[in-house]
C-alpha cells in the first residue's frame, strides 16, 4: 500500500479505529437503530401464547435492531399496576384488558400509557365446542340449541342416558359461566356436567376424543394449542349480552342465569408511553406484530407436542414462520434475526 501524505499517521487512527472504537461506534449505531438506551423490559405473561410472544419479540429487538432488552415475569394485574405507576415494564405483548378496564382506560387518558395494537387480530375466543367431524356427520349442529336437543350423539360414559358437557374445574371462573350456561338451557334433566380435577385432565378428555374421533361437547378459549391442534367447530350460543355475563360470572349474583355468548376479551399490545416517545421504531415495530387467533392456536402446538418451553416455541416460529413476523420489520432487520438464529 502506497502511503500518501501523513499516511502513517492516518493508518495508526485507521488501525485505532478497527481495534478499539468501531465496536462502540456500532453500539452507538445500534441504540440509534432502537431508538433508547433504555432497557426494554417485556412481560412474559404465565399463559402459553402470551410468554411466547414475549420471547418472539425479545429476540426481534434484540438481534434485529439492537435493543437492549430484558424478560420479566408478569401477569394481567401486577403488570397492568406497574406499568401504569412505574412505567416498568416496557411492553406487555399480550394483555388481556377486561380485568382492568376501567384502570387502563384512565392510564391511556392520562398519557401514561398506550395500546400500540391488537396482540389478537380477531379477539380472543371462549364458548361451546364440538369436533369437526361430529358436524360433518350432523350439519344441523351449529347452534347450542341444536346439540342439546341431541344427548344421544354425546353419551356419558358414567350415565349413557344423558350426554355430558365438559366444563371447567373448579374455582376457574369458566366453571361458573358453564354452569350457568347449563342451567340457563334446563340441561340438568337429558345431560350431566362434568368439571374435570385440572386443566390438564380437561385437555386429555378433549385429546382422547379427538384421537378416536368420538364425540363430545366441551367448553374452551383460544388461542390454545388445543384448538390449533383439533379441529373444533364453535357452537353458535346467539347475541352476547354483557350484563348476562357478568352476572353469569359471579357468584354473588342472586338473579336467575341468562343464555349469553362469550364476550371476546380484548387482548392487546400495551406499552409504557415513554417508548412511544423514545423509541418511536419500536413503537412501530409493535403497531404490527398482531396476529390471528389461528396462527397463535398453531405456534402453540409445537409447545406443547414437543414439550417446549416459550422460548423454545419462540424459536421455533422465528424459523418455521418468517413469511409471517418478516412483515413486521424491514429486510435488514429480518436478515439480522435469521443470521443470529443460525
Amino acid at each position: 500500500m502506497i502511503l500518501k501524505s501523513g499516511g502513517i499517521a492516518a493508518a495508526i487512527a485507521v488501525a485505532f479505529l478497527s481495534a478499539g472504537s468501531l465496536p462502540v461506534l456500532a453500539q452507538e449505531a445500534d441504540a440509534a437503530q432502537c431508538g433508547t438506551d433504555r432497557t426494554i423490559d417485556i412481560a412474559e405473561m404465565t399463559w402459553p401464547s402470551a410468554a411466547a410472544l414475549a420471547h418472539i419479540h425479545a429476540t426481534i429487538l434484540s438481534e434485529g435492531y439492537g435493543c437492549d432488552v430484558a424478560i420479566v415475569a408478569g401477569d394481567t394485574v401486577p403488570t397492568a399496576s406497574s406499568m401504569l405507576n412505574r412505567g416498568t415494564p416496557a411492553v406487555a405483548p399480550e394483555l388481556w384488558t377486561s380485568t382492568i378496564e376501567d384502570a387502563w382506560a384512565k392510564g391511556i387518558e392520562d398519557g401514561t400509557v398506550v395500546q400500540l395494537s391488537d396482540a389478537i387480530t380477531d379477539g380472543t375466543v371462549e364458548g361451546w365446542f364440538i369436533p369437526e367431524y361430529t358436524q360433518a356427520e350432523h350439519p344441523d349442529l351449529t347452534t347450542a340449541e341444536a346439540v342439546i336437543a341431541r344427548p344421544d350423539l354425546f353419551p356419558d360414559p358414567e350415565d349413557s342416558n344423558k350426554g355430558r358437557l365438559y366444563s371447567c374445574p373448579p374455582g376457574w371462573a369458566c366453571e361458573l359461566s358453564t354452569t350457568a350456561l347449563f342451567d340457563a338451557y334446563d340441561m340438568d334433566e337429558t345431560w350431566n356436567i362434568f368439571s374435570p380435577g385440572s386443566g390438564g385432565a380437561l385437555d386429555a378428555s378433549i385429546a382422547r376424543a379427538f384421537t378416536r374421533e368420538e364425540p363430545i361437547l366441551f367448553y374452551y378459549w383460544g388461542p390454545t394449542a388445543i384448538l390449533g391442534k383439533y379441529p373444533a367447530v364453535q357452537l353458535d350460543l346467539g347475541e352476547t349480552k354483557p350484563e348476562v355475563y357478568a352476572c353469569n360470572t359471579d357468584p354473588d349474583c342472586t338473579e336467575a342465569a341468562g343464555v349469553t355468548a362469550y364476550p371476546s376479551s380484548p387482548a392487546v399490545v400495551g406499552a409504557a408511553s415513554w417508548i412511544q416517545d423514545e423509541a418511536p421504531v419500536v413503537a412501530e415495530y409493535f403497531s404490527k406484530v398482531g396476529l390471528t387467533n389461528a396462527e397463535i392456536s398453531e405456534l402453540l402446538v409445537y409447545g406443547d407436542e414437543n414439550q417446549a418451553d416459550a422460548a423454545a416455541t419462540a424459536e421455533n416460529f422465528l424459523r418455521t414462520k418468517q413469511d409471517v413476523w418478516s412483515g413486521w420489520v424491514p429486510a435488514e432487520v429480518a436478515d439480522k434475526v435469521m443470521a443470529a438464529l443460525g
